[in-house]
C-alpha cells in the first residue's frame, strides 16, 4: 500500500511538473510571438532567401538548397538575399556552414555582394574587421587568400613581476583560432573574384581579419608591445579547436619536442 501511495505522490508531481513546464514554455511562446509582431508592426515585414536543409562550409549552392521566409525587416535589408538575389547566388560556394531555415546573408557568401564594393558589406553583424602587420613567411609565404581560414599565434617578451621586459624570455600562445580572412592587403574576395579570377598575387604585408570586438583589443594590445603574430593556414572544413594549449618557451620545447614527434609519426602512421 505504501509503494502504491509513492508511486502515486511521484506521477502527480511529474504531472503537475510537466503542466508547469509546459505553461513557461507557452509564456515564453506567446513573448516571441508578441516581440515578433511588435517588430512587423514597426518595421514591416521582408521575404528573404533562406537554407532549405543543412548546408556544410563551401558547398556550391544549387536551387534546391534555398527556399524564401518572411521576416521582420529589420536589420535585414541590404544585409539578407531576397528572392531577387536568388539566380546571382547559384553556384556561389558558402563560407560557413549554416543549418534549415536559417537566412542567407552576403556575408555568408564567397565574394559577398557583388554588388557592394566596400569591405563593410562583408562583415557579419557584431564582428570587425581589423588588419594585422604580417610579412610572407607570417602570411604562410604570402599564400593566405580572403575567405581562408587562419590561427593567430604570438611570441612575446612579457614582464616580470616589477612590470620590466625581459627581453631574453620570449614565449608564444595561440591567440585565436577558427579567424576567417577578410582581405589581404586591399585585395578582397569581391575584386579577386571579379579581377583575377581568385588568384591572387602574394605581396602583401596586411592581413584583415574578421573578429570580435574582445579579439580587437586583444590583437591590438600584442602588436602594441611588440608581439610577433604569425598565421597559421586552416583547411576551410576544419572547425575543430585545440583547448588548453600551452605557453611554449625553450624549457617547454626542451620538455616536450620527443613526445610531440612521436605523436606526430604516430598520427601519420595512422592515416
Amino acid at each position: 500500500m505504501k509503494r502504491q501511495v509513492v508511486l502515486i505522490i511521484s506521477l502527480v508531481a511529474g504531472l503537475i511538473a510537466a503542466i508547469l513546464t509546459r505553461a513557461y514554455l507557452t509564456v515564453k511562446e506567446n513573448e516571441i510571438k508578441a516581440e515578433k509582431a511588435r517588430l512587423v508592426k514597426k518595421y514591416g515585414t521582408i521575404d528573404v532567401l533562406a537554407f532549405a536543409r543543412d548546408v556544410p562550409s563551401g558547398a556550391v549552392l544549387a536551387k534546391s538548397d534555398l527556399g524564401v521566409k518572411t521576416v521582420p525587416a529589420i536589420g535585414m535589408r541590404g544585409q539578407a538575399l531576397t528572392k531577387d538575389d536568388l539566380d546571382i547566388v547559384i553556384g556561389r560556394k558558402t563560407t560557413v556552414g549554416h543549418k534549415a531555415l536559417e537566412v542567407v546573408f552576403w556575408s555568408d557568401i564567397e565574394g559577398g555582394n557583388p554588388r557592394e564594393k566596400g569591405l563593410s558589406a562583408d562583415v557579419k553583424r557584431q564582428m570587425r574587421a581589423m588588419s594585422i602587420n604580417v610579412s610572407g613567411a607570417a602570411s604562410v609565404s604570402g599564400m593566405v587568400k580572403p575567405n581562408d581560414h587562419v590561427d593567430v599565434i604570438g611570441t612575446f617578451n612579457f614582464p616580470d613581476d616589477d612590470g620590466k621586459i625581459k627581453r631574453g624570455d620570449p614565449v608564444t600562445c595561440t591567440i585565436l583560432q577558427n579567424v576567417l580572412v577578410l582581405a589581404t592587403g586591399k585585395d578582397t574576395s569581391k575584386t579577386l573574384s571579379r579581377e583575377l579570377g581568385m588568384v591572387g598575387g602574394s605581396n602583401y604585408s596586411t592581413v584583415t581579419l574578421e573578429v570580435t570586438p574582445r579579439e580587437a583589443e586583444m590583437l591590438a594590445f600584442a602588436e602594441q608591445i611588440k608581439g610577433r603574430l604569425i598565421l597559421t593556414l586552416r583547411n576551410r572544413t576544419d572547425t575543430s579547436s585545440e583547448k588548453e594549449l600551452p605557453q611554449i618557451d625553450y624549457l617547454k620545447i626542451r620538455q616536450e619536442m620527443e613526445e610531440l614527434n612521436l605523436k606526430r609519426q604516430q598520427k601519420i602512421g595512422g592515416r
